[in-house]
């Protein structure tokens, strides 16, 4: 037993100092590290944040109706240009019976009252002509004759408008004539004819008939993430690119940043907007979507080295990289960085075009390649 026992202790033995004289043999068998170098080069950084959104106009005017009724005849359509005072539609009334009917009581009250006053009126006249009372009285019935004869047009004026939106002496204002309050571009007509349209008041907004704004002045409306608001300010530049728009920038600049947040899938958004540069060429549809770069902070054609080259002290956490001294001999070398696009940092001082730095973090499977 005892016999077996040690048997087996010297074949695990032999077996331990095999397997380690083969691994050392493995071991000087490998090719040593060779590390590569790159140097510096001159690059434009930019560090920017992204916001997602869309170009809209500056300023966007509905038009509504200030009288209800059916849409009876539409003159413009999406695209076309349209001056103040333009015509857009036009309305047919649909009188509301019970005001219709509170109109025509209206004007047979006033018909009474003059007729009433008319009488009085040439009593008056009559009594003055024979010296019985005053010139002033006389005068006094005369004002209340024609008072009651201005009531009772008036009455009649406002019984057309009730029936047919307008009435003798209005023109060009009335009511069924739907006109443009401002100049520009037809973005939208949501109405067709034959219609039913609401008129706007204090307790209804009212159909839109038409969309109407100054495509000249359009505006970037994105939102950032509460991870990037505190890194922007207003009058940043802002580098705009559409996508229904390849291989354009449109410039702009941002000019409003939403003072409060809003959750969305968990996030927290911030509303900004940016006003583009006039377009002289280029039309910018309303509506587009766009991607919005913000620029942080830029510099053109400084040196720099990509970020992977950059090592940190396990002390002071201070930048530094490594620069060849000869055949695999690097020494430690201080730098100060500046901006960094995720890629490429700037580097301030530290190190020039000529000097060779050390790659030091490749993958295992690129050494020695």
């Amino acid at each position: 037993m005892k016999k077996s026992v040690t048997i087996i202790i010297l074949i695990v033995i032999v077996l331990a100092f095999g397997g380690s004289l083969y691994y050392l043999y493995q071991k000087n068998n490998e090719d040593p590290v060779v590390y590569e170098t790159e140097t510096p080069s001159k690059q434009t950084i930019i560090n920017k944040a992204v916001a997602t959104g869309s170009i809209l106009p500056l300023e966007e005017v509905l038009i509504k109706p200030n009288i209800s009724g059916v849409i009876e005849e539409v003159y413009v359509e999406g695209g076309d240009y349209v001056k103040t005072g333009d015509l857009l539609a036009k309305i047919k009334v649909v009188p509301n019976l019970s005001a219709l009917n509170d109109a025509r009581d209206a004007i047979e009250r006033a018909r009474i009252d003059v007729e009433n006053q008319k009488r009085n009126y040439d009593r008056q006249l009559k009594i003055f002509e024979k010296g019985v009372i005053s010139k002033a009285d006389l005068e006094t019935a005369e004002v209340a004759y024609n008072q009651a004869k201005q009531t009772y047009n008036a009455a009649n004026q406002r019984f057309d408008i009730i029936k047919t939106g307008t009435a003798r002496g209005y023109g060009n204002q009335a009511n069924t004539l739907i006109r443009s309050t401002v100049s520009g571009m037809i973005l939208d007509v949501p109405v067709e004819k034959g219609n039913q349209v609401i008129e706007s008041n204090n307790f209804n907004e009212g159909t839109t008939i038409a969309s109407i704004a100054d495509v000249e002045r359009m505006i970037f409306e994105g939102k950032v993430d509460e991870s990037e608001v505190g890194k922007i300010k207003e009058d940043l530049p802002l580098e705009i690119t559409v996508g229904a728009i390849e291989n354009q920038v449109f410039e702009a600049v941002l000019d409003y940043i939403a003072p409060k947040g809003v959750e969305e899938n968990g996030a927290i958004q911030f509303e900004i907007k940016g006003t583009l540069k006039k377009q002289d060429t280029t039309f910018i549809r309303a509506g587009l979507s766009a991607n919005a770069s913000i620029i942080l902070a830029r510099a053109d054609s400084v040196l720099a080295v990509k970020e992977a080259l950059v090592q940190f002290d396990e002390e002071t956490k201070e930048p530094f990289v490594e620069i060849s001294k000869g055949e695999q001999e690097f020494e430690r070398r201080d730098i100060e960085l500046g901006i960094s696009d995720g890629i490429f940092v700037e580097i301030k001082s530290g190190v020039s075009e000529e000097d060779e730095i050390k790659i030091w973090n490749k993958a295992e499977g690129d050494m020695g390649e």
